[in-house]
């Protein structure tokens, strides 16, 4: 058999099959865009001769790609791909971080969270298909729409599927060392709203009672109680429609990271704590959605690290392995025990942001790296 590290991969034939990708634009909240992106992917992947499904999306989202590879065995469980395809850019980044090259940096929204670490994967899977190599375990692919607000509406169908196999790979950026994530902190998010009594600002200001002060002030407080162990960021705040009148609503949306459970614990108690219906100013707090704690060091995910390090000193590089914060869908599987190898995409920086790139150097490596891992897992 071929040796997969042999495989003719190219930079630039990959960056080629990217630029639709990217410039397919697919912030979370706009359905159509998402799908737009999914119908995009769907033709992809029939293309490899895959057996293609569209699931309709739940809750306003967009919809679910799951291929099946060609293989003897294929719809058995075996090697799971799982990847997001919406970003966190609005429609229109493109016209200030448009998919652009420049030496061994490539730009543009969504590159390295993570539409990059997603192609090289199909790719890998395309040159083995080329090359008439057979894995010893089929291949699903499952690309969803909505980790990047805390995968509300698929986590069902992401567990539902993994459950059915032996190895989960999940090509999120890799690391800033370039190493792999075997373990994840737990997030939660919440929903703040504080609700006041409005009146005219100029004419009758002191008969109002402000939200937005007084979530203004309850910004302080939750960031203040971040610790190195559990951390708390507001990321949105919204209030107010008119400068002259005294606002009666602001809303607010907090996330939270913790290193362990009982953490997470302690930390959504404290939150909830802070529901008040007393005096002129109401407060309430909601829970959102939640990623559980990966914990780490569980054996068949080192089983999977080793193997990666084993492939990667092959390669040229050194991968190393750790848990980390910042969420993703390998929360789930490896919250549900299954071997699970996260962060294994694409090397860049600045990732949600209008700096976002990637590395062009990362895609050969990490395409060497998936077509090997498709090989030998099972073997």
């Amino acid at each position: 058999m071929t040796n997969p590290l042999d495989l003719p991969f190219d930079a630039e034939e990959m960056l080629t099959g990217l630029k639709p990708w990217i410039e397919t634009e697919s912030p979370t909240f706009d359905t159509a865009a998402v799908n737009r992106m999914m119908d995009v992917v769907q033709h992809d992947l029939a293309a490899l001769g895959a057996r293609v499904e569209r699931i309709p999306g739940r809750m306003g989202l967009g919809d679910c790609v799951r291929a099946t590879m060609p293989h003897p065995k294929a719809g058995q469980g075996g090697i799971l791909l799982l990847g997001h395809l919406d970003t966190v850019h609005p429609m229109g980044t493109l016209s200030k971080l448009p998919f652009r090259r420049d030496g061994n940096i490539c730009y543009g929204p969504g590159l390295m969270d993570m539409k990059g670490g997603n192609y090289v994967y199909l790719d890998a899977l395309r040159k083995l298909l080329a090359a008439g190599i057979e894995t010893p375990l089929p291949v699903t692919v499952l690309f969803t729409p909505d980790e990047e607000i805390g995968t509300p509406s698929t986590r069902a169908l992401i567990e539902a599927e993994a459950k059915r196999h032996k190895y989960i790979l999940v090509p999120e950026p890799a690391r800033p060392d370039g190493g792999a994530v075997i373990g994840r902190y737990a997030i939660a998010r919440f929903n703040l709203q504080t609700r006041g009594k409005p009146s005219h600002a100029g004419w009758a200001l002191k008969d109002g009672r402000s939200a937005i002060a007084e979530m203004a002030k309850k910004v302080a407080e939750v960031e203040g109680m971040t610790s190195d162990d559990c951390t708390f960021s507001v990321g949105v705040f919204n209030g107010g429609h008119w400068v002259n009148c005294v606002s009666s609503v602001c809303d607010a949306e907090v996330l939270s990271m913790a290193k362990t459970q009982d953490l997470l614990d302690e930390g959504v108690a404290r939150m909830l704590a802070l529901n008040s219906d007393t005096g002129d100013v109401v407060m309430e707090v909601r829970r959102g959605v939640t990623r559980p704690v990966w914990e780490p060091d569980q054996p068949g995910t080192m089983a999977m690290l080793s193997l990666a390090q084993d492939i990667a000193a092959e390669i040229g590089f050194e991968m190393s392995g750790a848990s980390a914060g910042g969420g993703s869908d390998g929360n789930f599987t490896g919250f549900m025990g299954l071997p699970t190898l996260d962060s294994i995409g694409v090397r860049g920086k600045d990732l949600h942001t209008l700096n976002e790139h990637i590395f062009v150097d990362s895609l050969v490596e990490r395409a060497k790296l998936a077509a090997a891992l498709y090989c030998r897992l099972g073997a």
